[in-house]
């Protein structure tokens, strides 16, 4: 995550408050792909994850103005908290009757607990501060038995439902990417998504996984300087170029839903393959990756702690089950990387050793004592080079 200083336009006129481009759209994960430095975000998010704040950060956005509450007291989740300390702005609770006063690519003003647009007020809500943020996370504290019983029984329904899929595969798509045998590399742009991806550069050097970008995560590695050998999810979180150079798409839809961008991606002249689930667009990718016989599954940019995990709401279940599915064969990049950079491989050792024995010669070839040594030396392994031949004569 990249903590930003943004410049902040004040009305000609010399109105208070912060004037940007609305961009509006209820998804987070598709809006913050059309987000410029400055624009005003116009989303439907109750309890914004960390993920998200950080995606809305990344992107410089001027300032967060939200239909539901940044922060339901649910639990302590960690979007707001990011975004109060990037000094971004949140209106909280307007209500979605934003969503029909606002057209995407307005001129809108942001003062206090307002939104105008123009000298027209278009919403109203709470203004959330460092300490409002604060205090609120203290009090959601208290929720975290209720939501760890509300996890406990989503967990039951999600096993009902794809009780064959995650016990036995039934329902994953045949795919054409090759993953028998290898290593496959699943990102996902979330959590030091970056910062994984960096300490992970030896190792895919190394190792070639297969490289798989789990929606806004194909962007990720395209950032990053890799070309993606599959891309799984929403092709609407994804950009074009994510999509044109794909080797190939799997597009994720609920079980009963119409698959979204699908369209869009037959338009960019690609043919996606489609996976109804009601897990997440991460877990597809690893259900694909364990069907396929993938040798480990590295995980980048996931989440690895409790919190990150109830930051997620329903989808929670799925992700723990989909991780317990696939054991051992599932590692952090975080261990991955550590344990990379602890290894010297023998190539390394061999040059080391190598390095070692030349540094030994010189410096007894300067010496009347070292050159006498290595004399000896010589005469001794010429007597062993005779004798071996002379066993195979």
């Amino acid at each position: 995550m990249k903590l930003v200083t943004l410049r902040r336009r004040r009305i000609d006129a010399g109105l208070p408050g912060l004037v940007g481009v609305a961009r509006v759209d209820r998804r987070t994960a598709r809006l913050v792909t059309r987000i410029r430095p400055g624009d005003i975000a116009v989303l439907d998010h109750v309890d914004v994850d960390r993920a998200s704040a950080e995606a809305l950060v990344d992107a410089q956005v001027g300032a967060v103005v939200n239909a539901s509450p940044s922060i339901s007291g649910r639990y302590p989740n960690l979007g707001p908290e990011i975004l109060a300390a990037a000094g971004i702005p949140i209106l909280d609770e307007v209500g979605t009757e934003v969503f029909g006063a606002i057209k995407d690519g307005t001129r809108v003003r942001l003062d206090g607990d307002t939104l105008y647009a123009g000298e027209q007020v278009v919403a109203t809500g709470v203004a959330q501060t460092a300490e409002t943020v604060a205090a609120r996370l203290l009090d959601a504290k208290a929720g975290m038995s209720a939501q760890m019983e509300a996890f406990a029984a989503t967990t039951i329904a999600f096993m009902k439902r794809e009780r064959a899929l995650l016990l036995d595969g039934v329902g994953v798509p045949e795919i054409g990417t090759t993953m028998a045998g290898r290593h496959v590399l699943v990102v996902v742009r979330g959590y030091d998504h970056d910062a994984d991806l960096v300490a992970l550069r030896h190792y895919i050097r190394e190792y070639k996984p297969v490289l798989v970008g789990v929606d806004a995560g194909a962007d990720t590695l395209l950032d990053a300087g890799y070309r993606p050998d599959l891309v799984v999810g929403d092709p609407e979180a994804m950009s074009g170029e994510a999509l044109r150079c794909a080797a190939e798409v799997v597009v994720r839809v609920a079980p009963d839903g119409e698959p979204t961008g699908l369209q869009r991606v037959q338009d960019l002249g690609a043919d996606p393959v489609v996976f109804p689930t009601a897990g997440t667009s991460e877990d597809v990718a690893m259900l694909l990756a364990d069907e396929g016989g993938a040798a480990l599954i590295v995980a980048a940019g996931t989440r690895a702690t409790l919190l990150e995990f109830l930051d997620e709401g329903a989808a929670m279940a799925s992700a723990v089950l989909t991780r317990l599915r696939l054991g051992g064969k599932l590692v952090d990049a975080t261990a991955v990387s550590r344990l990379h950079r602890a290894r010297i491989s023998a190539a390394a050792l061999s040059v080391l050793v190598l390095a070692a024995l030349v540094a030994a010669v010189a410096t007894l070839a300067v010496t009347n004592a070292g050159r006498s040594y290595l004399g000896q030396l010589t005469d001794w392994w010429t007597d062993i080079v005779s004798w071996v031949r002379g066993l195979f004569s």
